[in-house]
């Protein structure tokens, strides 16, 4: 069964196929798909982004569709940057914009007050299938940056229970708790059950 996934995120990919290595599909990616631009994220939710995305794609290839939009909700900003998390510091805002643009709108609020929820809805989109699945993980913004590995804010957030932050984790571990991993572990089912039918 082919997959695609709605995105031209090399990270995300990598990711998302690790996760889902253990299935009967094949991954494919925008990069398979040049016809296919930029897809406008305007939705106020990450689910309406990932619906959107999800079917979009599936319009124009004709196969199932999996997007996902992804976003770091912080209590201290009124859950800022939430579904702007990509474009928080501009549309082509690099990660360590965003990251700076956060940590000086923090600067001064103390760790216990920076309490975030890092979110991510993933839809499944073809015929006869739409579903959504979400992953959530609860944690803190850091004061400063720590790790190299990951991308986006993963330097800064610290998932509650753990004392590494995303970025000091390998991926093994990151990809067994991470908000995208819950989610995914969602969406396993629903793409078993999708395998199975057909």
């Amino acid at each position: 069964m082919k997959i695609v996934l709605a995105t031209h995120n090399r990270h995300k990919v990598e990711e998302i196929r690790k996760i889902l290595s253990d299935l009967p599909i094949e991954l494919l990616s925008l990069d398979n798909f040049h016809e296919i631009g930029e897809i406008i994220e305007d939705g106020r939710t990450l689910e309406e982004n990932a619906r959107k995305k999800a079917r979009t794609v599936f319009e124009k290839t004709g196969l199932i569709s999996l997007a996902d939009d992804t976003g770091l909700e912080v209590d201290a900003l009124g859950g800022r940057p939430g579904v702007y998390s990509a474009r928080y510091a501009g549309e082509k805002a690099t990660y360590e914009e965003n990251n700076k643009k956060l940590l000086r709108e923090l600067k001064d609020i103390p760790l216990d007050k920076r309490t975030a929820t890092f979110s991510c809805a993933i839809s499944i989109f073809g015929n006869g299938v739409n579903e959504i699945a979400i992953g959530e993980v609860p944690g803190r913004i850091l004061n400063e940056a720590r790790g190299k590995n990951g991308f986006g804010y993963d330097p800064l957030f610290l998932p509650d229970g753990y004392d590494a932050s995303y970025a000091e984790m390998d991926s093994e571990l990151k990809n067994k708790l991470s908000h995208r991993a819950r989610a995914l572990e969602e969406a396993k089912k629903i793409l078993t059950r999708i395998a199975g039918n057909r």
